[in-house]
């Protein structure tokens, strides 16, 4: 009797409504991935070297150089470059997209050489490679295998682990993080390379480790606070694992916040791709992932074992 009263209060006390809110936030959801996937349809992304194939040229400078004018230069001798810093102010890298006049690696690397030399005397050369069109096919190919290989992955996980709604929701919890992420790069037209890649798949297990531990509090709840709704089971659970996902959440942002800012712009897109992730994961994980629970029809019955038969009870035996 107590225990039941002791429940009834748990879940009566005052807490946030997130399951109140999942109607307004399907609209919010709805827009953004229709934002996306349009931008991605219209504009595509701005795949770099890693993808298209061209030249990786870094160069040395006897003092600081300014990325803006080694741009600029760049662009007046009719070089379609992309410019960052490269570990030190001083050093420099160069992207450079396939060339139109078929000229080889070495012919592109001595022009911008010679190009940056008549602006800057003591520019020297450290490193050139080249990604031929066949391997960036195959990069950009291999990348999208990989990234639908994690979703099975997580699909026959969480089926394994909890039950296969639960898995349904996950996944379009991560694809909706994945889309909007990749429709934010697509709107805003940032170089997409290797390193960004990685990044969505780091926020695919970022997302799902936050989702599971949202839903492995459901599956208790469901069974622990036996009266309740489904509605308020999810509810109370949210409500309960909120410190954690709040301080897991910070936590990263301030390193990712750190890395975007102080660590150089050779890392921006990692740290911007993260940044975006955690925050669109840490409100999928709340809103999209729940909330499919609840448009799926879960309920506590759906987490219960069978019940044995009862013609099975009495095998005949004296």
């Amino acid at each position: 009797m107590n225990t039941q009263k002791t429940q009834q209060k748990d879940t009566a006390e005052k807490q946030i409504n997130f399951m109140g809110l999942r109607r307004v936030t399907v609209i919010i959801s709805a827009l953004l991935i229709i934002a996306s996937i349009a931008s991605l349809a219209i504009r595509g992304l701005n795949l770099g070297v890693d993808f298209t194939g061209g030249s990786v040229i870094e160069v040395g400078y006897p003092s600081s150089a300014n990325v803006d004018n080694v741009r600029l230069t760049l662009e007046k001798a009719g070089f379609d470059a992309s410019v960052q810093s490269f570990g030190t102010d001083k050093d420099i890298l160069i992207r450079l997209a396939p060339d139109a006049e078929g000229s080889n690696k070495d012919n592109i690397s001595q022009r911008v050489l010679q190009t940056l030399q008549k602006h800057t005397p003591g520019v020297e050369m450290r490193r050139v490679e080249f990604v031929g069109p066949q391997i960036g096919d195959e990069l950009r190919d291999q990348g999208g295998i990989a990234m639908l290989l994690a979703l099975a992955g997580i699909l026959i996980y969480v089926t394994l682990r909890f039950e296969f709604r639960f898995s349904v929701g996950s996944v379009i919890a991560l694809l909706h993080d994945v889309v909007i992420t990749l429709g934010f790069f697509s709107i805003i037209g940032i170089e997409f390379d290797l390193t960004i890649l990685a990044a969505i798949l780091a926020i695919i297990g970022y997302s799902l480790n936050d989702t599971i531990v949202v839903f492995d509090r459901i599956r208790e709840n469901f069974l622990k606070i036996r009266k309740a709704t489904t509605e308020i089971s999810i509810n109370t659970s949210i409500n309960q694992t909120l410190s954690r996902t709040i301080v897991t959440s910070l936590t990263t942002l301030l390193v990712l916040l750190a890395l975007f800012f102080f660590g150089g712009e050779i890392i921006h897109g990692f740290a911007l791709a993260m940044i975006v992730g955690v925050v669109i994961g840490t409100y999928s994980s709340i809103y999209v992932a729940s909330s499919s629970l609840l448009m799926m029809g879960v309920t506590r019955e759906s987490l219960l074992p069978p019940e044995p038969d009862e013609t099975e009870e009495f095998d005949g035996s004296v």
